[in-house]
């Protein structure tokens, strides 16, 4: 399962990240590494962006990135 499917109100582990290059490296910069709880806040109605807790932060993740983050 990715971030992207994740449901609101539901907290996730981060298993893998499957980006490659400055993708991948714009993730990681954000705090999302592999074992790292995601608390998923809010979807907006077409899905883009997905707002998540991640150590204490409140993020905002694109679609696309969100689907490069799987999770337990």
């Amino acid at each position: 399962m990715t971030l992207r499917e994740a449901s609101i109100g539901d907290t996730v582990k981060v298993s893998r990240l499957t980006g490659t290059g400055p993708v991948k490296r714009r993730i990681m910069d954000m705090g999302i590494t592999r074992g790292v709880e995601i608390f998923v806040r809010k979807v907006a109605p077409l899905g883009d962006p997905v707002e998540v807790t991640v150590r204490g932060y409140e993020l905002s993740l694109r679609k696309a990135d969100a689907a490069m983050i799987e999770v337990e």
